[in-house]
């Protein structure tokens, strides 16, 4: 392989070290071979002993939150849950923007899970979370905004990003493992913009959010429209939402089912799914 790393000490490259350019052919060699799903095995050795990013005037291997970004986007499973499992939760870490270059707070990687619906991956992105030294790390994960200001998901959590494009199922996962149920407002909106291709995966968004939230604020929306709202949620929660009543019966079971695992809800029948207590 061309340009091999003979060691990782901070000692000057050669003049036969590859340029700017060159590194930049490699880093496509590298995303190409991701996207074509290549054995564990063979990435590994790519990423590990060629150079491929150019930072700070000097090439650089690959890091393994930089890959773990690329088997994100391309679904590449088996390659993403070595890097987690080798790396542990140093493959979440938010490599340092080439853009504005500085290292972000959070990590990208749940929200890129979230927007390319990559659901697999995010379980076990939110397994290896255990390994995390304090719940407050653990935290900052889950609920940081990872994307830098120039982004397209910039100021936004996983969980607001899965509401907002309505991934259900992905929303799920979050909130089981203990991300914040921000987003109720966003989730209201959604409902009554969406297509009808999607309203039945916003309303479980609302569903969901409902579930997790341990108390309701009140909401502008369903202040300024309560007629509307009355109509849309029912007399139960829009009770509740106004801080009228306590939480629907049915809800507050749910909720304690929710809690004790992803597949509690979704294996219920339809009859006892979120929406029956509206």
């Amino acid at each position: 392989m061309p340009w091999l790393l003979s060691s990782r000490d901070d000692r000057a490259f050669s003049s036969s070290s590859p340029s700017e350019r060159q590194c930049e052919r490699t880093a496509f060699s590298f995303y190409c071979a991701v996207r074509e799903r290549l054995p564990v095995w063979l990435l590994e050795d790519m990423r590990s002993m060629e150079v491929f990013c150019w930072e700070d005037g000097r090439p650089r291997a690959f890091l393994p939150s930089e890959a773990l970004l690329y088997a994100l986007v391309h679904d590449h499973q088996d390659y993403a849950r070595y890097l987690l499992n080798r790396y542990s939760v140093s493959a979440l870490r938010a490599p340092r923007c080439s853009f504005c270059c500085h290292h972000r707070s959070g990590t990208p990687h749940l929200n890129v899970a979230v927007r390319y619906d990559r659901v697999s991956i995010l379980g076990t992105m939110a397994e290896t979370l255990k390994d995390c030294k304090t719940q407050s790390e653990r935290q900052e994960f889950l609920d940081g905004c990872g994307s830098c200001s120039h982004a397209a998901d910039a100021g936004k959590s996983a969980v607001q990003l899965a509401v907002e494009l309505s991934r259900s199922d992905c929303l799920l996962l979050l909130l089981v493992r203990g991300a914040q149920p921000d987003g109720l407002d966003a989730a209201l909106q959604v409902l009554v913009s969406c297509d009808a291709s999607l309203r039945r995966h916003a309303q479980r968004c609302l569903d969901l959010l409902l579930l997790f939230l341990p108390k309701p604020q009140p909401l502008r929306c369903v202040q300024e429209e309560p007629q509307r709202w009355q109509s849309l949620l029912g007399n139960e929660v829009f009770g509740w939402l106004c801080g009228l009543a306590p939480p629907p019966l049915l809800l507050q079971a749910l909720r304690c089912l929710a809690q004790s695992g992803p597949d509690q809800i979704s294996t219920l029948p339809h009859f006892l799914q979120p929406h029956s207590w509206q």
